[in-house]
């Protein structure tokens, strides 16, 4: 399957011309991927927040503490 009039790679490349698509948006592709990554890690890090925060209040509660202490789940 052939999408372009290059039939073998013994050619020399730089007289061919673009050889992948959208030619020149590296930069744009990169800027994106780099807010993306850090925009996850920001998220992570708040909803890993809130989710041990909201164990350490349901863990707090005196009933479960005594649970606990005699060994016994916690669910």
């Amino acid at each position: 399957m052939s999408t372009t009039e290059i039939t073998s790679w013994a050619v020399d490349l730089s007289t061919v011309g673009p050889i992948y698509p959208f030619v020149g948006t590296e930069m744009l592709w990169f800027v994106l991927g780099l807010v993306f990554w850090i925009g996850f890690h920001i998220w992570q890090i708040r909803f890993e927040k809130q989710t041990y925060d909201d164990d350490m209040a349901h863990m707090k509660r005196p009933e479960l503490f005594e649970r606990a202490l005699k060994q016994h789940r916690l669910d």
